[in-house]
């Protein structure tokens, strides 16, 4: 199969393979495809297979990157996915081949992802990363590590910013910053929303919604985090059945 380049060209007719959907769900695909064409024009690049699969890579010049880290010079993976029926088939390996060379070909001097110490959603798979060469640049507190590709030994360390330092944020209750980076969040986010106001719970939501915002943010991963009482709860994005789980494990129902 082919791979294809995902651009303003043709990305009203190009689906985004991680939202294949139907039409009660086009609005969050649509929400997602706006926050691309903005990131077009900033160097953003989605590369995916020409098929209706979820096997894409999704970067963009770390120094317009939707997170908070300090990486000036690199290349930066948003999202790399390769599911189901797709995998060991090499796509992960071509892709991500074509991200470095692009990055070599930009005159990058490496690039950068964020993941953790285990295989956790939402998050490209560790042990491929460090399998592939990458490195270990930055840690901060629940198990987030920004891992780092050099293209050579003098290029400096990229790392986290000081605002994720502490893992922790001082505003008390159930608090979600997201972005609309990833369709599923547009989705999600009103269904918790409701969830917590049939439940008699207030649900503090941040949408964050510029480059800056993104890179000051309290969590390593701004695309979706749950906190509550000022403590880490999860990035993977929460159902109505998980979420009523969680206010139940802490009392709250």
């Amino acid at each position: 199969m082919n791979f294809i380049t995902v651009d303003e060209h043709n990305i009203k007719e190009e689906h985004i393979c991680c939202a294949i959907s139907d039409k009660k769900k086009e609005n969050c695909v649509g929400s997602k495809k706006a926050w691309l064409s903005e990131r077009f024009k900033e160097g953003l690049v989605f590369r995916k297979l020409d098929t209706r699969g979820k096997v894409f890579i999704e970067y963009i010049p770390s120094e317009k990157a939707w997170y908070p880290i300090m990486a000036e010079g690199y290349m930066h993976i948003n999202c790399f996915w390769v599911s189901g029926q797709f995998k060991g088939q090499g796509y992960a390996n071509e892709l991500l081949a074509y991200c470095i060379e692009d990055a070599k070909q930009k005159e990058k001097c490496g690039v950068t992802i964020i993941s953790s110490k285990k295989k956790r959603g939402y998050l490209s798979d560790p042990d491929y990363m460090k399998y592939k060469g990458f490195l270990i640049a930055d840690e901060v507190p629940n198990d987030f590590i920004l891992y780092y590709l050099p293209f050579n030994e003098e290029v400096p360390m990229p790392k986290f910013a000081d605002c994720v330092k502490t893992g922790k944020i001082e505003e008390m209750g159930i608090v979600l910053y997201y972005t609309r980076q990833c369709p599923h969040t547009d989705k999600y986010v009103p269904v918790l929303k409701e969830c917590a106001a049939k439940h008699g719970q207030n649900l503090t939501i941040h949408e964050i919604t510029t480059t800056v915002e993104a890179q000051t943010a309290p969590t390593p991963f701004t695309t979706y985090t749950l906190f509550y009482n000022g403590e880490f709860i999860t990035n993977e994005i929460m159902s109505e059945k998980r979420f009523e789980k969680f206010l139940s494990s802490q009392g709250l129902i």
